[in-house]
This record gives C-alpha cells, structure tokens and sequence, in this order.
C-alpha cells in the first residue's frame, strides 16, 4: 500500500487534511479512504451507533475529491495521523490502520430521489442549538459514557424543523466545514437512506426504523 496520498495540487492536499482534522474530532476520530478511477471519497461518521442494540442513527459526512489516477485503496485510518508531507501535493498516511463498525455500512451509489431543500442558514442554527442543548445536559465531571449518552439523545432525536431528520445531520454539515454562505442544500433519499448535499460536501443519514420524511416546508413570506 503507498503511504502516500499525491494530489493534483497543494489547495487539494490542503482540504483533505482540514477536513480529516475536523473528522478527528467528531465520532470516533476514524476517516475511510477509498479511491478509484482519479476520485477519492473521504468519510467520517460523527454520529453512528456503538452495538446493534443502540438506537443512534448513522449519520456520515463525506467530501469527494480529486487525487492521482494511479492510486486505488479503500482504508480506515485515525483521522489525526493524517500528516504533510514535504512534496505540498501529497499527505502521508499513518502506517497502520483502524477498524471502524460503521464503514462497512456504505450508501448506495445510485437511485437517489429528490426530497426537497434545506437552507445552510437552517443547518447551521440547528445544529448551534444542538451544540447549546449537550452542553447544558452534560452532567459535571461526566464520565465518557455519560457524555456519549447525552450526545446520541440530542444528536440522535429527530427535528421537526429539518423534516425529520435527525439532528446529527445538521451538526455533522456544521462540524465539517459544509456550511458556507446563503446556499441551499439539496435534499434525496434511497431507502433508508437521506443524502444532503451542499457545495463543499454532503451528510448522509442512516435510520431503518423511519419509514419516511416529509418535505421540508418554505419559511417567510411567499411569493
């Protein structure tokens, strides 16, 4: 395996390596890294279940990037081992790698259907406001699994005010650099599955015990 990811230029190899540090620190810090035909799909779970018997939907974010047309791998690493390297086009990647329970879960490729809109500006409050609610819930001194609890209720809760998706989803675009400006993210689903997507990337969303969602409706005065 290279222990080298090369990059069409340095602006490139300089994404990859913010967005693995904003992953190291949501979830359980790991990054999968698959690349085939000049495509390299990073991904990141900030929120996704510990065992089977945990109700915490999957929530994946995932930023699509350009990278050497030679290189194919599909590897979990620790998000934080991702390094600079002296060539700016390339990262190094640490010499081992992770196991991660929720890269085996991937979303389908295709059959994805419209599902509505969401505003950025909608994303970033939720979530905000979700930041606000673990931060009053947690318990002082609270040991990890208390704090994982607090985390998986708000995160995992679905909100009314993005159509039933779970929160999580709002805090996995915010956490990860996707919000950006006045944009408008595009809503789909497939199955079990609901995809947000925005400019700088896209939040993924697992939960096999809703059946469905319903369109997220305008705000503010109509035309």
């Amino acid at each position: 395996m290279s222990q080298r990811l090369p990059f069409p230029d340095a602006s490139t190899a300089t994404d990859v390596l913010t967005f693995a540090q904003r992953a190291s620190r949501l979830g359980d810090g790991a990054i999968r890294l698959k690349a085939q035909d000049g495509i390299l799909t990073l991904t990141s779970a900030p929120l996704a279940p510990r065992s089977l018997l945990e109700q915490t939907p999957t929530v994946l974010g995932m930023r699509i990037v350009p990278v050497d047309p030679e290189l194919v791998c599909d590897l979990v690493v620790e998000a934080s081992a991702l390094s600079a390297a002296e060539d700016a086009c390339a990262l190094l990647l640490p010499s081992s790698g992770v196991t991660a329970t929720w890269a085996g879960v991937s979303p389908p490729r295709a059959g994805w259907m419209p599902a509505g809109e969401v505003p950025a500006s909608l994303l970033a409050a939720r979530a905000q406001w979700g930041i606000a609610s673990v931060a009053e819930t947690v318990p002082v001194d609270a040991g990890e699994d208390a704090v994982h609890s607090v985390r998986a209720a708000v995160w995992g809760a679905a909100d009314e005010a993005l159509a039933g998706l779970p929160l999580g989803v709002a805090f996995a675009a915010f956490a990860l650099g996707f919000i950006a400006g006045d944009e408008v993210a595009a809503l789909r689903t497939n199955g079990p599955w609901t995809r947000v997507s925005l400019a700088r990337g896209h939040v993924l969303s697992r939960d096999t015990t809703r059946a469905g969602m319903t369109a997220v409706r305008a705000t503010g005065p109509s035309a």
